[in-house]
């Protein structure tokens, strides 16, 4: 059927060559990768869930075949560009789905204007809190190695402004939230404590954690199936 095919797009967001895949009709739903990806890592949901939602996988800018800025981004223009994003392709209030450094973005999104958006999806979501020791040690672990086999990072260079933190909404900010959100995580997350989502879902008002079994830090490609239900569920019910 048409709308489980996949499209491989490009577009021009505020003067940025940006690469996109796109599949089916309906509500829309944005789909931001984590940190050491890209947009192929939304290939299962999108497949699955075509048939229900107008579906939307940017590489955010800097990231995959997106143009990249050698000097670097602040967080704001990741969050200015998927605002930009939105409008571009002429999206009217979308829900938006991020797994880890996707999922921070998504939080800085709907701080900045929670209005243009109808929900939130969160997996293993980074901004909650700092990353564990062991998070940091395996970032620099598989950064090293990558540097040694002469690859380019994943990932371009994270600068840093007054008044934005990668790390951490603080606890009022998400008090703030009205947005339905759902957070999805890991019982056992050796970045990010299945204890920084519960203390997120407290926080956050009209928020839902569902926490799944087992080790790793990507709920979304570990459990797909169950992840790809959860989602429509959440679209379907309004976040309810």
């Amino acid at each position: 059927m048409a709308e489980n095919i996949i499209e491989d797009l490009w577009l021009d967001v505020d003067g940025r060559r940006v690469h996109y895949l796109k599949a089916g009709s309906g509500r829309p739903v944005v789909l931001l990768h984590g940190g050491a990806s890209d947009c192929r890592d939304w290939l299962p949901t999108m497949e699955s869930l075509a048939s229900q939602f107008a579906l939307y996988a940017p590489d955010l800018i800097g990231f995959g075949q997106s143009d990249r800025d050698e000097r670097g981004y602040y967080l704001g223009d990741f969050s200015d560009f998927v605002l930009g994003f939105i409008d571009a392709l002429g999206m009217e209030k979308p829900t938006l789905v991020g797994h880890s450094f996707g999922g921070r973005v998504c939080l800085d999104v709907a701080l900045k204007d929670q209005d243009r958006i109808s929900g939130l999806v969160l997996a293993d979501s980074s901004g909650l809190a700092k990353i564990s020791w062991l998070g940091n040690t395996l970032f620099s672990v598989f950064s090293g190695l990558r540097r040694l086999r002469g690859k380019r990072q994943p990932f371009p260079k994270f600068l840093i402004k007054d008044g934005e933190d990668y790390n951490k909404v603080a606890a009022d900010v998400l008090r703030g939230l009205k947005v339905p959100t759902l957070i999805v995580w890991k019982r056992y997350d050796p970045y990010l404590s299945v204890k920084i989502a519960r203390r997120a879902a407290e926080l956050i008002p009209v928020a839902k954690l569902v926490v799944l079994p087992g080790f790793g830090h990507a709920p979304n490609k570990q459990h797909r199936d169950v992840f790809n239900r959860l989602l429509a569920d959440f679209i379907n019910n309004r976040g309810v």
